[in-house]
C-alpha cells in the first residue's frame, strides 16, 4: 500500500463491498470492496504517468524528424512530409487503435501506439519554425563557422522551437488521456485490478442502475483532468506564443 493512501487499492473486503460514501470510505467502495478514493488516487499516478511517458517519446519524435526535415531540406524533407501527411490524414485516436492492433494489448504498447498517431503534428511543426529560421544571421554565421546539423539545432534552434511545442504538448495532454482511459476501458491498456480510470469506470458498468457513483467517480477525475490540462493548453498558448495555430484533427 502506498503511504500516501488511506486504504490499499487492491485489497479486496468482500464483506465491505458496494458500500456508499461514509467517513471510513470517503467515496465508496467498488464491487470488491475495494476503496474508490484510494484507487482514484492509484489511478491518477498510473494515467499522468503513462500520458508522461506518451508526450515525453511524442516529444522526442517531432523533433527529431521535424529537425531533421527542416535543417536538411531536399528530398530528406520530401519524403518526411509525405509520411507525415499520410499519418495526418486519420484521426489520431482511430489510428491509435491500429497501431494498438499491430503492436499487440499492454500498456507500454498504448503507449507507443498513442506516440506513433501524434508524431506527425508535432515534427510538422518543428520543421516549419526551423524553416523560419535558418535563414538567420544567427543560424547561417554558425554553419559558416563549420557546425554541423545537430550543433545547429542544438544551440540555435531547439531553444526558440520547444515553447512552442510544448503548449501543443498542453493542449494534447487530455486527448492522450482520453485514448488511454478508452483503451484501458476495452481491455487493450491498463488491465484489472490495476487502478486505472478506463479500468474503473468498465468494472462499474455492470453496476450502472444500481451503483451510479461506481461509475461517477473515475468518470469525473477523467473529466476534471482532460478540462485542467485545455485550460493550462491554451493559458500556455496566450502566454508563449498567442498566434500560434494549433487547431488539428483527433
Amino acid at each position: 500500500s502506498q503511504w500516501w493512501l488511506p486504504y490499499d487499492p487492491q485489497a479486496i473486503d468482500l464483506p465491505s463491498r458496494l458500500l456508499s460514501p461514509d467517513a471510513q470510505h470517503w467515496l465508496g467502495t467498488d464491487h470488491l470492496g475495494r476503496d474508490i478514493f484510494s484507487r482514484l488516487m492509484a489511478a491518477t499516478r498510473v494515467s499522468l504517468g503513462s500520458v508522461m511517458a506518451c508526450l515525453l517519446l511524442v516529444l522526442t519524435l517531432g523533433l527529431i524528424i521535424g529537425g531533421s526535415a527542416g535543417l536538411i531540406g531536399g528530398r530528406v524533407d520530401q519524403a518526411t512530409m509525405r509520411v507525415a501527411d499520410m499519418f495526418m490524414t486519420f484521426p489520431t485516436s482511430i489510428l491509435s487503435f491500429f497501431m494498438v492492433g499491430v503492436l499487440g494489448t499492454g500498456l507500454t504498447n498504448v503507449i507507443i501506439a498513442i506516440a506513433l498517431s501524434h508524431w506527425a503534428w508535432y515534427a510538422r511543426m518543428v520543421r516549419s519554425l526551423v524553416i523560419s529560421l535558418r535563414q538567420r544571421e544567427f543560424v547561417l554565421a554558425s554553419r559558416l563557422s563549420g557546425a554541423g546539423h545537430v550543433r545547429v539545432f542544438v544551440d540555435h534552434l531547439a531553444g526558440a522551437v520547444i515553447p512552442s511545442l510544448l503548449v501543443l504538448a498542453t493542449l494534447d495532454i487530455g486527448h492522450m488521456m482520453l485514448h488511454v482511459a478508452g483503451m484501458s476501458f476495452l481491455g487493450l491498456g491498463v488491465t484489472a485490478p490495476t487502478a486505472e480510470w478506463g479500468v474503473m469506470i468498465n468494472d462499474a458498468r455492470q453496476y450502472i442502475w444500481t451503483q451510479p457513483l461506481q461509475m461517477f467517480w473515475p468518470g469525473l477525475a477523467l473529466f476534471i483532468s482532460v478540462m485542467a490540462f485545455n485550460l493550462v493548453g491554451d493559458a500556455l498558448r496566450d502566454h508563449l506564443d498567442p498566434h500560434l495555430v494549433t487547431e488539428h484533427a483527433h
